[in-house]
Formats: C-alpha cells, sequence, structure tokens
C-alpha cells in the first residue's frame, strides 16, 4: 500500500478464459471455492466456502484458524480499520459499520470466535489433520458491509471486495500466525492458496478482476466465474460506471478500469511502463493478467495479486509514483511473500525504492530517483528531530509489529522512508551489479513462500549483513 501524509463491457465473456497462475510455490496448498452474491439493496455479501486444508508440516493439527478481517469494521472494534487521521476520507457520509457473521462449519466439530479484537475464526476439527493430509470444511457466511472508502466497503462509487472471506491464517513454526487489524500498514501475511470463484451481482455493475473468467446473465444478474492458482488474495472492484482501457505487452493482458480519470492514459502508461521495467530488473512477472482500478480509498492505493487499486482522490501528478509503487508490490507482496505485520519495511520499503528507481528510469514522469531519496532522507530526519525533541528519543527499529506504531507518521517513516535509505545505502555499498543481482535471487528463490528478513539479506554477496543490521535494530546515524 502506498500512504501519502496531510472497458466497456457489452459481451457476456467479460475477460476471456485463462485462469491466474503464478511461478514457484509450495507443494501443497489451500483451496477455497467461494460463492457469494451481493445484493446492493441489503448492502451485505451473501456466501458459501468450501476450503480444502492440506497439513504439509510434521504435527498433527487440531483445529484450524481464520482471520475475520470484516470483523474490523463492526461498531466496537478495538483495531479500527482506518485512523483518525484517515477517516474523514474514508467515512463519506458518516461514521458506518459492517462484519461478518459464521453462521454454519460443516465437517468440523465446531467453531467460534475468538482472538484479541473478535478478529479469528477458531474450528475444532473432527479428527487430527495427520501430516500429508488434507481436510474440507464447508461454511455459510455474511459480510455487511460498511459505507467507506476503503479496502472492504460499499464506497462512493465503486463496491471494494478485499478480504471478505475467511482467510486462514498462515503457519508459524509455533502454530497459527493471528494478526489484529491495524489502521496503519497492512495486516495481511498470506500464503499461496488456489481459487475457485463465483460472484453474483445485479447486471447493471462490472467487476475488475485480476481473474479471467466468464460472466453469465439470468434474471437481471451477472455471475462472474473465475478460478486463481497460486495466489496470496483474490480482490473485486464493482462499479456501474467503470471504464476500461486494455492492452497486451509480452504475453501479459493489461486493463486500467476507471471512472472519474480525466486523463486514463497516463495511469495505463505508468502500469505498463512500471510492469515492464519490473520484469527487466527483478524478473519476470508471473501473472498472464495485470489490473489497476481507480476507486474509492483514503490514500494513495493498495495490492493485490495481479491487480491494484489506486485513490481516485490522487491529484494528477501523484498517479506515476502510486501505480509504480503498488505495481512494485506485484513482486514484493504478490510474487515474494512477507510478515507484513512484524516487519513491514521489508514489503513497503522494497516498494518505495523500486518506484524510485522506476522514476530515475523514465524521467517523463517528472521525477528523479536522487529527488526520491533526497525526499526520503529529509522526511526520515525531520521525523527524527520531533520525536527525539518531545520525548528524548526516537524507535527507529524496523523489525516491529504494526501495532507498537503510534500512528501514520511513525509507520510512513520507518516501514517507507527509512526502508528507501537503507536500500539506497546498500547499493552504494554493494555496487549495482551485486545489488541487483541480490533482488533477482530474492524473486528466483522466494516466488511463492513467505520470506523472513533474513532470508532477504542472505540474497545479498558481499558485506551487507551489518549494514541491514544497524538500520533494522536502529542504531545508525542518518
Amino acid at each position: 500500500m502506498r500512504k501519502f501524509l496531510a472497458c466497456a463491457v457489452g459481451a457476456i465473456v467479460l475477460f476471456g478464459s485463462a485462469g491466474l497462475t503464478a511461478c514457484g510455490g509450495a507443494s501443497a496448498r489451500t483451496s477455497y471455492d467461494i460463492r457469494a452474491e451481493y445484493l446492493p439493496e441489503e448492502g451485505k455479501l451473501k456466501a458459501e466456502m468450501t476450503v480444502t486444508v492440506p497439513n504439509p508440516g510434521e504435527t498433527a493439527l487440531e483445529s484450524l484458524s481464520f482471520e475475520l478481517w470484516p470483523n474490523a469494521y463492526r461498531e466496537g472494534a478495538k483495531y479500527a480499520p482506518v485512523s483518525d487521521l484517515y477517516a474523514p476520507a474514508a467515512y463519506y457520509a458518516g461514521k458506518s459499520y459492517g462484519g461478518i457473521t459464521v453462521s454454519s462449519v460443516e465437517g468440523a466439530a465446531g467453531f467460534g470466535v475468538s482472538g484479541e479484537d473478535e478478529n479469528i475464526l477458531s474450528v475444532t476439527l473432527s479428527e487430527p489433520l495427520y501430516p500429508d493430509e488434507e481436510t474440507t470444511i464447508a461454511m455459510t457466511f455474511e459480510v455487511t458491509l460498511a459505507k467507506i472508502n476503503h479496502r472492504l466497503g460499499i464506497g462512493e462509487h465503486n463496491v471494494n471486495l478485499a478480504g471478505f472471506y475467511p482467510v486462514l491464517c498462515a503457519r508459524g513454526q509455533s502454530g497459527w500466525l493471528e494478526y489484529v487489524y491495524s489502521p496503519s500498514g497492512d495486516p495481511f501475511v498470506s500464503e499461496c492458496a488456489d481459487y475457485t470463484v463465483a460472484l453474483t451481482v445485479p447486471e447493471d455493475y462490472k467487476i475488475a478482476c485480476a481473474c479471467a473468467g466468464e460472466a453469465m446473465l439470468s434474471g437481471g444478474k451477472k455471475t462472474f466465474r473465475a478460478n486463481a492458482e497460486n495466489v496470496r488474495d483474490i480482490a473485486f472492484v464493482l462499479g456501474k460506471e467503470l471504464n476500461c482501457l486494455k492492452d497486451e505487452a509480452d504475453g501479459v493482458t493489461l486493463e486500467y478500469w476507471y471512472r472519474g480519470d480525466k486523463a486514463p492514459e497516463t495511469a495505463f502508461k505508468a502500469a505498463k511502463d512500471s510492469l515492464a521495467y519490473f520484469s527487466r530488473t527483478f524478473g519476470g512477472y508471473a501473472y498472464p493478467r495485470y489490473v489497476v482500478v481507480e476507486t474509492d480509498f483514503p490514500y494513495g492505493g493498495m495490492e493485490y495479486t495481479g491487480l491494484s487499486m489506486i485513490s481516485s482522490s490522487l491529484v494528477a501528478k501523484d498517479v506515476p509514483a502510486v501505480v509504480a509503487h503498488e505495481t512494485a508490490h506485484q513482486w514484493w507482496y504478490a510474487m515474494v511473500g512477507s510478515n507484513q505485520f512484524e516487519n513491514a519495511w521489508q514489503d513497503e520499503g522494497l516498494a518505495e525504492y523500486s518506484a524510485a528507481l522506476f522514476l530515475g528510469a523514465y524521467p517523463e514522469y517528472g521525477d528523479t530517483y536522487e529527488n526520491c531519496i533526497k525526499r526520503s532522507e529529509e522526511g526520515f530526519r525531520a521525523f527524527f528531530s520531533v520525536r527525539s525533541q518531545l520525548s528524548g528519543e526516537a524507535d527507529t527499529t524496523m523489525n516491529r509489529p504494526l501495532t507498537s506504531y503510534s500512528g501514520d507518521y511513525e509507520y510512513r517513516n520507518i516501514a517507507y522512508d527509512k526502508g528507501v535509505i537503507l536500500l539506497d545505502r546498500v547499493r552504494l555499498v554493494l555496487g549495482d551489479r551485486k545489488f541487483f543481482s541480490g533482488l533477482k535471487n530474492y524473486v528466483s528463490s522466494y516466488s511463492g513462500r513467505i520470506a523472513s528478513p533474513e532470508d532477504f539479506i542472505s540474497c545479498f554477496s558481499g558485506n551487507a549483513e551489518e549494514l541491514f543490521r544497524s538500520f533494522t535494530e536502529g542504531k545508525c546515524v542518518i
């Protein structure tokens, strides 16, 4: 996600016939079969989901844990989906609430809602799930959508559907990784999975999605069917007034969906150029499609596998940088995963630095690499000075949970700006050949996986480990 501070469809076939398939990946993946319907008159999404979970580990599993991200939007949530700073832009019609209710789980001994903030669906299995075995459960659930310009909700013009279903938690060394929502940053730690989706909407809605598929019309409704393999998530944007620019380059289908963008060619070209640049610089793009959608969002943009949301409130000069940042997340999130909750700099710092590289290589977008680095340095030094004066010290450690940040200002300066400065210094120390070789090595070694900071650092040859440590442990002086 990038934060700032202060196709016309006339046929039944919407996108084509191929699914979305990634490179790399684990040998056994969870699979989701989701059947959902959006009911605009009720402001709800009603769904059934069958999920097949393998156990590739070495010990038996007694239970499963799923993240219930929609519950962050409920009234009384401890961790709100948006901070006070961005709440006025997000809640366009005043406070509004949502949530998720799971009404049944079949194929299990029992289920219940748990977690620090009613954020976890705990499913007790009927019998232990032993290594190399799999289990299948079926559930029904209903999502009430808040009126909010955000990842999940009914926006002023579009409906954003991301994280709308119970998501199986990633597995750590000590069990399921259960995380609360956070208004600062992206709390999503997602393992790759396979998806089959049937989404039904009123026929006058258009559907933007990274997956190719078919839409069948019946009884005033449109059902979009698609599949995706080895991806971290699946997301949709629904809208009645969406337009689409479409092209193909190097076998990749590119689409830009927009409603109010008065110069859509700029965002579309930035998406096409940045996708090509990152493919050359980091390694080939893993998916057959890349979709960018201008939609209702309170800050810069948000990434999903094969799809990027960019805010309809962006000023024109910021569009190329935001598009480049979100496109970079196709490498630093979609392809190579990391723990965004514990180590946000590992994907946000990389994505922001990647955007700086892109802007340096494409001066026609009106910026330079040097200016990007300078802005990060000036922003971080100002943050450090203010915090030091107010509290006598500033915590600049980088490997820490999102809930440890005091707000958007601190999060932005540590995860983004300090991440950019770190990568610039590593490049200076190693030289271009070793630095870019390290980034390519990172992609080829960890695509389809969740990489730790140590995994990332190990991809660079040369004397970089101590430099990384001095930054992440907050010991360096910038």
